[in-house]
């Protein structure tokens, strides 16, 4: 499609829109206004270094027709007023508030975006240092960020403005349910997990005057002199040996990662990253999500309880997954005799807690954090890290670090060339096409072949680090990080 093309296209979404406005209505759909853009699909782009003068910039893109300027006006682009991060990595999308949530590793800053006004909304304060993972509730009350650089885990209470600064040694990412209820925090290279809890009036008085009154779970509670926020131990540790082994029972967790969660939000899945994060067995673990409660009010009055806990072994890997229903898509690299690793994929059936065989899919860096998204078709599309260090390029084969996954017929396609390291994906639903960040640019690709889908227009200056589509109909069209 040519340009002119292009351009009689866009126009002719702008007379829809135009025409809906001139009716008395200035909605789209879900009661949402049309934005200032007048754009109708809008995929965001987080670009570092987009000029001289800027570490980093948010670029948003007509998906629709797949341009980056207005129909009328070749030098008319579109982006978030107002943003002045440096070098944005990740953006949370909730389009269901219309909001997104952009953290940016060149100067710690998590900036609130105002979908409806594509502007900046405010930052957190708070925060300390570089997080290594960081997310905010959906209903925007609360906010958690994992600082491996000063081994700090920031809560912060955005209603009442406390901020809470736990100390946690090896800290690197947490976990935070969709509810915005529990955080679940994992340390790197260890066996351990751990959790939030706010305390009540109560426990600040009988907790105070330092460790020596916490509970035998308490890693940290914060102030000391009158806490607020405590940071427990999952298990509690009463029964560990001296080898760090519980009674009578085996390893709770093998190198946890992460953890997703049930669609209700009463389980939570923890991720095992086993062999690829120099552990011995990749599982999955089932916790109750109850005694992980954090607000003052909901909590269940109990601390995990000690022993052992099930799990369910994962042979493939376990790094990262997403559960759809009844189903759980794990992700993870398996070690090989040649000590390269090689992608996987394993589908969880949670109704009898089995385990397919795993499925190969692109390389990937061992336990680094992959994407993942459902998309049209019924397509699954996973992104990879430092595929070029797997097993398959180093035997020559041509695959890149993109693969889709076809839910209903189980069948793969690993997309290649290799372009790069897949650092992002959108899905635009409705018009079978998803947009990715790989190797520092903008690439579209359709759901219903694979097949690459023309990428001109919507290229960017600097280097593309995450996408996010910023229309979508619900919250569950977020990448899983």
């Amino acid at each position: 499609m040519n340009k002119r093309s292009l351009w009689l296209s866009a126009a002719g979404a702008l007379a829809v829109a135009v025409a809906l406005a001139g009716c008395g209505s200035t909605t789209y759909f879900a009661g949402r206004n049309l934005p200032p853009s007048g754009l109708l699909h809008r995929v965001l782009i987080a670009v570092q270094n987009p000029s001289a003068f800027s570490r980093g910039a948010l670029e948003f893109v007509d998906s629709y027709y797949d341009i980056r300027y207005a129909y009328d006006n070749i030098n008319k682009t579109f982006s978030v007023s107002g943003y002045a991060g440096a070098l944005p990595v990740t953006i949370q999308n909730m389009p269901e508030e219309q909001l997104g949530a952009v953290y940016s590793s060149g100067d710690g800053e998590l900036t609130f975006i105002d979908y409806a006004k594509e502007a900046t909304n405010g930052s957190q304060a708070g925060l300390n240092g570089s997080s290594s993972s960081v997310f905010v509730s959906r209903n925007q009350q609360y906010a958690f960020a994992a600082s491996q650089q000063v081994h700090v885990l920031t809560a912060v209470d955005r209603a009442t403005n406390q901020v809470a600064s736990l100390s946690l040694p090896g800290i690197y990412r947490v976990s935070v349910n969709p509810g915005g209820t529990a955080a679940l925090v994992f340390v790197q290279n260890s066996n351990y997990l751990y959790y939030t809890r706010q305390l009540s009036a109560a426990q600040t008085i009988s907790y105070s005057g330092g460790p020596g009154n916490w509970p035998k779970a308490a890693e940290d509670c914060e102030p000391q002199n009158a806490p607020s926020w405590c940071l427990f131990q999952a298990q509690s540790p009463d029964s560990i040996d001296a080898t760090g082994n519980y009674y009578g029972a085996p390893l709770a967790f093998d190198r946890p990662v992460k953890a997703v969660f049930s669609p209700d939000g009463g389980t939570a899945y923890v991720l095992n990253c086993g062999p690829e994060c120099g552990g011995t067995a990749s599982s999955v673990t089932p916790l109750s999500v109850g005694p992980f409660l954090f607000e003052v009010g909901q909590q269940s009055g109990k601390l995990p309880k000690s022993g052992s806990l099930t799990f369910l072994p994962v042979p493939g890997g376990a790094s990262n997954a997403l559960v759809v229903g009844s189903t759980m898509y794990v992700v993870g690299q398996q070690l090989q005799t040649d000590g390269l690793f090689t992608g996987n994929l394993t589908v969880v059936n949670l109704l009898n807690d089995t385990a397919g065989s795993a499925t190969p899919i692109s390389d990937g860096f061992p336990g680094g954090v992959s994407r993942m998204i459902l998309a049209d078709d019924n397509t699954l599309w996973i992104g990879m890290t430092k595929c070029n260090n797997g097993e398959r390029f180093a035997k020559g084969l041509p695959y890149g670090c993109l693969t889709m996954y076809n839910t209903s017929t189980s069948t793969v396609t690993m997309i290649e060339p290799y372009l790069g390291d897949l650092t992002g994906i959108a899905d635009v639903e409705g018009l079978h096409k998803v947009y990715v960040a790989q190797g520092g640019q903008v690439y579209i690709y359709s759901t219903r072949d694979g097949a690459a889908i023309n990428n001109e227009y919507v290229t960017v200056t600097g280097t593309a680090y995450d996408v996010a589509y910023m229309d979508g109909t619900t919250d569950a069209n977020n990448t899983v990080y």
